[in-house]
């Protein structure tokens, strides 16, 4: 079951460069929510669980090690807090055994610190006590620790802590797991495989505005195919499924992975293009007419010409426009070429 998310996670991210797939939306820290889902279902696929154990006494980090020994666990130890945070970066555990007393920080604090520093995926920790009033457990439990174990303890109580931590521990993959595929799921057109208006929105909105800052071109092109409308009526929604995923294909194929393209809705799509001149451009959107035009179809063996027609909207230094404008620049294009054909460009 892990490893199944995790590699419908990979393929949703792309490996390929000459796709344009979602990981060309993603930006920098959506990416790295995506690494971590992979990471975590590779983990639950195989992986054994990371432990780290927090002590000064030799003596009780041998007595960890001993009660811990035998168990799928990847064990590793700190003698204080900050051993215990810099490990934290470096092994990444999934489980923290941190006693109460420490020579730099108490339990509590050490539990604070990983609870407001570890934001991108959850600890779950155990807090070792020797202090068995209520207010101090009380104390422990408040400033973020799970369970709390008091000394002496018994070797088959802390295994049994570990594995009700584990249980935790593996809920929280899950939930992550299925969070990242919803956010992913929610920028992308499933019909056709391709990013879907929010994801363009949110991708052209960065884009745009590092044109403006940096003066390099950018430019809009939205895509309508004629009479689709005719094809769904004359032979079916399945039909026109099929010429929307074959124009999709095309686009995707002819789309750089510095740019992005994708589905607006119905059968409206759009591609955005930086870091090239108009000439360039009206090219681009010629080609893509030209290709969809020769592709075959046959329904009810009949065969069946599609064309498309595009619009382009852009803009080149020192113009400052929002994005909202230039789709109505290549919207008003696009309404001129379907009108009276060929490709129409408006950058004003």
């Amino acid at each position: 079951m892990g490893d199944d998310k995790g590699s419908f996670l990979r393929n949703l991210v792309g490996s390929r460069k000459s796709d344009v797939t979602l990981a060309a939306i993603l930006s920098l820290e959506d990416k790295q929510k995506v690494e971590l889902a992979i990471r975590t279902a590779e983990d639950a696929s195989g992986g054994r669980l990371r432990v780290l154990a927090v002590d000064d006494s030799p003596f009780s980090r041998k007595l960890l090690e001993h009660a811990l020994q035998g168990q799928p666990y990847e064990v590793a130890f700190a003698k204080d807090g900050r051993e215990a945070l810099a490990s934290i970066a470096e092994f990444r555990p999934n489980i923290l055994i941190t006693d109460w007393m420490l020579p730099d920080l108490s339990g509590p604090e050490l539990c604070q610190k990983v609870r407001s520093e570890s934001n991108s995926r959850y600890i779950y920790v155990i807090l070792v006590t020797s202090n068995v009033e209520k207010e101090s457990i009380v104390e422990g439990l408040a400033a973020g620790a799970d369970d709390y174990l008091t000394k002496p303890f018994h070797q088959k109580e802390l295994v049994a802590r570990v594995g009700v931590g584990r249980r935790i521990v593996e809920m929280h993959r899950e939930i992550e797991e299925k969070n990242e595929l919803l956010e992913a799921a929610a920028r992308m057109d499933f019909l056709t495989g391709l990013p879907n208006r929010r994801a363009v929105e949110e991708y052209a909105a960065k884009q745009l505005g590092g044109a403006i800052r940096h003066g390099y071109p950018f430019w809009v092109i939205l895509a309508d195919l004629n009479k689709f409308k005719a094809v769904n009526d004359q032979y079916g929604h399945l039909a026109g499924d099929e010429v929307l995923k074959r124009f999709a294909g095309i686009l995707k194929k002819n789309t750089r992975t510095s740019d992005i393209c994708g589905r607006l809705g119905g059968d409206e799509f759009i591609l955005v293009v930086t870091h090239v001149p108009v000439g360039h451009i009206t090219s681009l959107a010629e080609r893509l007419g030209s290709t969809f035009t020769i592709e075959e179809f046959t329904f009810e063996g009949q065969n069946v010409q599609m064309t498309a027609s595009f619009g382009v909207g852009g803009f080149e230094h020192p113009d400052r426009p929002e994005f909202r404008h230039l789709l109505a620049r290549a919207d008003s294009a696009l309404y001129e070429a379907k009108t009276n054909g060929r490709v129409r460009v408006n950058s004003k």
